[in-house]
C-alpha cells in the first residue's frame, strides 16, 4: 500500500511550498495538481481560448497533452512537450485556472493522471479537491489555510522579489474572489474533508509548518 498525503486549501496559503519541502524530507514525491490545471489554463490562453467559455475549452482540452516528470528531485509540468514551469505562476494564468478548473472535462483528464500516479509512488499531492475526491483513502488529509490578507501578503512579496509590479489590494481581491469560485463550484468545490486535519497558517512560519505536517505523517506511517 503506499502512503499518500492529501493536502488542500484555498490560493496562497502555502501548499506548494509546505508540500514540497516536507515532501523532500520524507523521500516522498510531491504533485502539484495545481501546476497541472494551470498547465492547460496557459494552453488556453495561448491559443485564444476564453476560460469561461466552456464549450470551446471542452472542444480543446483533448489536445492538450500535460505530463509530469522529476528532475533532479523537482517536478516539472510539460505541456505538448515544453518545459512550461517558469510560465505558471503569473496572475493571468493564476486567474484563468481557477475558471478552467471548474469545468468537469477538464477535471476529469487531470484526476486520472493525479490517482495513476498516487497509485504508483508515496506521495503529498496538493490542490483544492484532493482529500474528498481525488485521494479519499489518502493516510494523511490536510486542510492548510490563512486569513485572505496574509495570503495577499505573502503572494505580493513574492511577486516582488520576482521584481514584478503588483497591487496588494488588488491581489487580496482577485484571492477572494479565487475562493468564492473554488468554494462554490458545482464540481468537487473547494472544502475541507471530514477527517482532514486543520492546519491555520496565518501566524505560523513555513519551518514551524512543515515540522507539523512531519509530525502528523510520522504519526499516521507509524
Amino acid at each position: 500500500m503506499r502512503f499518500n498525503v492529501a493536502i488542500d486549501g484555498p490560493a496562497g496559503a502555502g501548499k506548494s511550498t509546505i508540500a514540497r519541502e516536507a515532501a523532500r524530507r520524507q523521500h516522498m514525491i510531491y504533485v502539484d495538481t495545481g501546476a497541472m490545471y494551470r498547465a492547460m489554463a496557459l494552453f488556453m490562453l495561448r491559443n485564444g481560448i476564453d476560460p469561461s467559455d466552456t464549450e470551446s475549452v471542452v472542444k480543446q482540452c483533448a489536445l492538450a497533452h500535460i505530463t509530469i516528470r522529476y528532475e533532479n528531485g523537482e517536478q516539472m509540468v510539460f505541456l505538448n512537450g515544453e518545459n512550461v514551469n517558469s510560465y505558471l505562476r503569473t496572475e493571468e494564468v493564476g486567474n484563468a485556472t481557477s475558471v478552467v478548473s471548474t469545468i468537469p472535462k477538464v477535471r476529469e483528464k487531470m484526476v486520472e493522471l493525479q490517482q495513476s500516479l498516487a497509485a504508483e509512488n508515496d506521495c503529498i499531492m496538493d490542490g483544492r479537491d484532493i482529500g474528498t475526491c481525488v485521494l479519499p483513502d489518502a493516510g494523511l488529509k490536510v486542510y492548510l489555510t490563512a486569513d485572505s490578507t496574509v495570503r495577499a501578503r505573502r503572494r505580493y512579496d513574492e511577486l516582488k522579489a520576482k521584481g514584478q509590479e503588483c497591487d496588494l489590494e488588488k491581489i487580496r481581491e482577485d484571492i477572494e474572489e479565487r475562493d468564492y469560485r473554488d468554494m462554490h463550484r458545482e464540481t468537487s468545490p473547494l472544502r475541507q474533508a471530514p477527517d482532514a486535519v486543520l492546519l491555520d497558517t496565518s501566524s505560523m512560519t513555513v519551518e514551524e509548518v512543515v515540522e507539523r505536517l512531519m509530525e502528523l505523517c510520522r504519526e499516521r506511517r507509524g
